[in-house]
C-alpha cells in the first residue's frame, strides 16, 4: 500500500494537540482526523478514535504492524514540518 497524499492542518491550541491530518492510500482510501500530538517524547500521531459507553477511547482505524505505523507517522510528521502556520481550530472541517 502506497501513501499517495498527506494533508496537515496546524491549529492553535492551548493543549498538546498541534494539528489534524488526512492520509490517502493508493489514491483510493482516505483516513481523516488523525491528530499530531506534542507528547513527553516529542511529536507523535494519534489515530482517529471514538469514546465508548464506558468512557474509553477506541481507535476506529489503525495500522496492524508497528512498521507501517512508523511509515505513516513519518509521512505525517514530514508534512507537519512543512505545513502552513496554525489556524483557528474552528476553521477545520471535513
Amino acid at each position: 500500500m502506497k501513501i499517495t497524499d498527506v494533508r496537515v492542518r496546524k491549529i492553535t491550541s492551548e493543549g498538546k494537540l498541534r494539528a489534524y491530518a488526512t492520509i490517502t492510500f493508493d489514491d483510493q482510501f482516505v483516513i481523516h482526523n488523525l491528530k499530531v500530538i506534542d507528547g513527553k517524547s516529542g511529536l507523535f500521531v494519534a489515530m482517529p478514535s471514538r469514546k465508548t459507553k464506558s468512557g474509553e477511547f477506541k481507535d476506529v482505524a489503525h495500522p496492524i504492524s508497528s512498521e507501517f505505523r512508523a511509515i505513516m507517522q513519518e509521512a505525517i510528521l514530514q508534512a507537519y514540518e512543512i505545513a502552513d502556520e496554525p489556524t483557528d481550530t474552528q476553521e477545520w472541517e471535513e
